[in-house]
């Protein structure tokens, strides 16, 4: 999947760098939204190659009639010309008129494909043929028709690099139906973000120790096996609420709670415990202890830069430790 077009060198390429700059220039110009109708004010149209080899065709044509008094001849190019204006006006339709909504993206980790889906909708009672939606300035597209009067989902991709808060990148709809003698085409600034957890690290050690509540400073370390001490073999008559499932299932085999441990240790991942000197790392390795402690269904917390989440475990708590991570120091 094609990531976020980047800005040409100017010293390699000057001509695509002006055009570059003069393209952000143009986008900054434009409404943050949504949702966009297209109008004759947004939607624009310009000739494409065989439309101009079309247009010298009937050029030549019509000198030829011209100067041979060619009765033939002029029925074919105005034939010819009347189809290529009738082409023009239904290509522009295609567009006009058309309702685009951006559907919500959820949050990636870093270098995971974010999807961005888009609703279409066409109130007009025909169908409009061959639109194809894509990133601004890729050449990946999607491509659909919308029946009349209904909705058509298009989804297009792109590869966030970096963590944090990202706006959906800028995003352009075409279509050249009927003849592909013109091409209508819109540019539109969706004013979502996306955003983008750290990568978890591929191979993440083992959970770091349990430390003691507070108030309980007197009870012993926990275990240096990598299971966070709050976890024991189940035992006959133990309640089905204290079974981690997602353990058991793992290990195969049945495994609790144990209560009087979890009261005494609590697991708190922080970045010093990494035991890696640089901040995008620890973050990464943070990031796949989340995953881990998530996944064995432990209670932990996590302290980043002056910000302390409480021990807890489950998708809420989760996502607000992943979205930590990824603003950290944004």
């Amino acid at each position: 999947m094609p990531a976020a077009p980047s800005w040409p060198h100017p010293l390699l390429h000057p001509a695509a760098h002006v055009r570059a700059q003069f393209q952000r220039w143009w986008q900054a110009r434009l409404p943050l939204t949504d949702s966009v109708t297209l109008t004759q004010r947004n939607v624009y149209i310009l000739p494409t190659r065989p439309g101009l080899m079309l247009g010298v065709t009937l050029l030549v044509l019509l000198v030829a009639s011209i100067n041979y008094q060619l009765n033939l001849g002029y029925l074919l190019t105005f034939l010819l010309a009347g189809c290529s204006l009738v082409a023009m006006h239904v290509c522009h339709a295609t567009l006009r008129g058309l309702t685009m909504h951006l559907i919500a993206t959820d949050a990636v980790f870093t270098g995971a494909t974010a999807i961005i889906g888009i609703n279409l909708e066409n109130r007009r009672p025909s169908t409009r043929f061959g639109i194809g939606l894509a990133l601004l300035g890729s050449s990946h597209w999607s491509w659909t028709d919308v029946p009349a009067q209904a909705n058509a989902t298009v989804h297009v991709a792109f590869k966030p690099e970096r963590r944090g808060l990202h706006r959906v990148p800028a995003l352009t709809a075409e279509t050249r139906f009927p003849l592909g003698t013109f091409r209508v085409w819109t540019v539109w600034r969706p004013a979502a973000q996306v955003l983008v957890y750290p990568a978890p690290e591929a191979h993440a050690p083992a959970l770091p120790l349990g430390e003691p509540r507070a108030g309980d400073a007197a009870a012993a370390p926990g275990p240096a096996n990598g299971d966070y001490d709050g976890i024991r073999a189940y035992r006959r008559g133990d309640p089905l609420k204290l079974v981690v499932w997602k353990k058991a299932a793992k290990a195969d085999e049945l495994v609790s709670r144990d209560t009087q441990q979890v009261q005494r240790h609590e697991l708190w991942l922080e970045p010093h415990k990494t035991g890696l000197p640089q901040l995008e790392p620890q973050l990464s390795r943070l990031c796949a202890w989340v995953l881990q402690a998530e996944q064995q269904g432990l209670d932990y917390g996590l302290r980043l830069a002056g910000l302390d989440i409480k021990p807890a475990h489950g998708e809420a708590q989760k996502r607000r430790c992943l979205q930590a991570l990824a603003l950290c120091g944004a």
